[in-house]
């Protein structure tokens, strides 16, 4: 348990913010895929910390969230101004591990999914692409610094706004389609139907890569079972409960149950 001072908590677009906390130890220890439980003190009966993808460590010791306002926990943090201090958990869970030299990383971002992926562009030496789908353009986020982390990044939206038209299945589909002999290693980090679709595509070739898998999360830690996922197991049933918060998020591609 680290305490963080607030550094800058800024809009980044629409009711999506980016806040970074000053926590030099956790970021020390941060990989990509990790998380945060933070405590945020102005909930008042809110007592439950809220976790949140690490989007970037830096060698300052700043550590940076994206986030979306949606519910009184985010609403509050949305108000917290630089200088105020927070009680920070972290880095929590497992992490995306090393693409093969030889393979091409693909990051598949939902939404602010987008912001979980990020640190996998410093984790590892050789660049990839990045997809991206959302709703419409003012879910389309953080595609500039994708960009000058020297990844290609193609976009789909639902409504057709920005990119091509559907979900980010359909460019992940087309780029294996366009390139069958080409040894890819994907990372996604989205909503879960998103991730059941995507499991089912990378499985159905062979491919080989993690999936983030997030649910809402209590403790943070393992002992409330509030943020369980199916994993396959050697059960009657095909499949075991696995706890997001210390299990996962991240999970590899063979040991997810997709129903």
């Amino acid at each position: 348990m680290k305490t963080g001072e607030i550094i800058s908590n800024e809009r980044l677009q629409n009711d999506y913010f980016l806040v970074k906390f000053h926590v030099p130890e956790i970021c020390a220890a941060a990989r990509a895929g990790q998380f945060v439980h933070v405590r945020i003190d102005r909930h008042g009966d809110h007592i439950l910390r809220r976790p949140f993808s690490i989007h970037n460590v830096e060698a300052d010791g700043a550590l940076s969230v994206v986030y979306k306002v949606v519910g009184h926990g985010t609403r509050e943090l949305s108000r917290l101004p630089a200088g105020t201090v927070c009680d920070l958990l972290g880095p929590l869970g497992t992490s995306f591990s090393d693409a093969p030299a030889d393979a091409t990383p693909v990051l598949v971002a939902g939404g602010y999914g987008a912001a979980a992926t990020y640190l996998i562009t410093k984790q590892l030496p050789q660049r990839g692409i990045f997809l991206i789908g959302a709703r419409g353009e003012a879910d389309v986020l953080l595609t500039d610094v994708y960009r000058e982390a020297g990844y290609e990044v193609q976009v789909a939206t639902n409504d057709g706004s920005v990119g091509t038209k559907g979900f980010v299945t359909v460019l992940v589909e087309k780029l294996l389609a366009e390139n069958p002999g080409r040894k890819f290693f994907f990372y996604g980090c989205g909503p879960h139907p998103m991730l059941m679709a995507l499991a089912k595509i990378l499985n159905a070739r062979n491919q080989k890569g993690e999936l983030s898998i997030d649910h809402l999360m209590c403790c943070g830690v393992g002992a409330c079972f509030a943020c369980v996922v199916k994993v396959k197991a050697d059960t009657p049933e095909g499949w075991q409960y696995a706890r997001a918060c210390t299990d996962g998020p991240v999970f590899n591609l063979d040991t997810v149950y997709v129903e």
